[in-house]
C-alpha cells in the first residue's frame, strides 16, 4: 500500500478512515463532487477533525485523482488495492496504520455530526463480550426516507445489537406504527474485528442487500447499534448532493 505520507508506527488510541473510490455505480466521482466550493469528502474530514476523541483522520482511496486531491487539501491519504466494500478497505488500512481501534465514516456523510463520531469511540472503549462493532443508527422521520432504497434501515435487538440491515422498509408494519431506524454511515471496530472482516465470506443477505454490516450478523457475530442525534444526509446520488447543498447554503445564512 502506497501512502502519500510515511506510514505510522507508534500505535494510536482511535483513528478515523473515510473510503472513497471513484466507482460509484449511483454516482461515479462522488467523492470529489463540489459541496460548497469544496469537494465531499473534504467535508466529511472537517467533521472528523472537530471530533475530540480521535487521534488522526485519514482517507483511503484505490483512485489516483482522489489521492492527488487529498494531496492538494494537505489531507493525509494512503493508497489501497480494489476492495468489495469500505470495511475492506479500512481493514486494508489497518494492516499498516497501527490503532487500537478504527471509525470508519464514510465518505459520503458530509452532515455526520463529530459529537456521534465521539459516541462510537467512546463505545468502543466499553464494548461488551462478543461484540465486535459499533454501528451509530438515528430515527427516521420521513416516510420518503422509510421507502429510499438508498438508505439503509437497521432493526435492533432488546440487547441492543442489529437484529437485520436492509434496504426495504423494516419492520413490515402489520400492527401498530414502528420505528423506523436509519443505519449512518459511521463504524467501529477493533483491529481484530477488521482483520475476522477480511477473512469473512460474503454471505447471501450481504450479497443481496449490498449492506457490508451484514457480513458480521450472517456469521453470528454481534454489531452494536449506538443511538446518536443528527444524521443531515447521505450523499448517494446527485440528487442527493443538490439536497446537501442546500442544507449547506442554510447553514451559511
Amino acid at each position: 500500500m502506497a501512502a502519500t505520507t510515511a506510514q505510522q508506527t507508534t500505535p494510536r488510541h482511535h483513528i478515523a478512515v473515510i473510503p472513497c473510490r471513484w466507482g460509484s455505480s449511483r454516482f461515479p466521482g462522488k467523492p470529489l463532487a463540489q459541496l460548497g466550493g469544496r469537494p465531499l469528502l473534504w467535508h466529511v474530514h472537517q467533521r472528523c477533525l472537530e471530533a475530540e476523541r480521535l487521534d488522526g483522520v485519514v482517507v483511503a482511496t484505490d483512485d489516483q485523482r482522489i489521492e492527488e486531491v487529498c494531496h492538494q487539501l494537505g489531507i493525509e491519504c494512503v493508497r489501497t488495492g480494489e476492495h468489495l466494500t469500505g470495511t475492506d478497505r479500512v481493514a486494508e488500512c489497518a494492516e499498516h496504520l497501527a490503532s487500537e481501534a478504527y471509525i470508519n465514516v464514510q465518505g459520503d456523510e458530509p452532515f455526520i455530526a463529530p459529537t456521534a463520531i465521539d459516541a462510537v469511540s467512546q463505545a468502543l472503549d466499553d464494548l461488551p463480550p462478543g461484540t465486535l462493532a459499533v454501528n451509530a443508527y438515528t430515527e427516521l422521520d420521513s416516510a420518503g426516507a422509510v421507502l429510499d432504497h438508498n438508505v439503509v434501515k437497521v432493526v435492533v435487538g432488546t440487547g441492543g445489537n442489529a437484529l437485520m440491515f436492509s434496504r426495504n422498509a423494516i419492520p413490515y408494519p402489520r400492527a401498530g406504527r414502528p420505528t423506523y431506524l436509519r443505519q449512518l454511515g459511521l463504524y467501529g471496530f477493533t483491529r481484530e474485528a477488521l482483520s475476522l472482516f477480511r477473512h469473512l465470506p460474503q454471505g447471501p443477505l450481504e450479497l443481496t442487500e449490498g449492506v457490508e454490516m451484514l457480513r458480521f450478523v450472517e456469521h453470528g457475530h454481534g454489531v452494536q447499534m449506538l443511538a446518536v442525534a443528527g444524521d443531515g444526509v447521505a450523499v448517494d446520488t446527485p440528487e442527493d448532493l443538490v439536497r446537501a447543498d442546500a442544507i449547506l447554503q442554510s447553514l451559511r445564512t
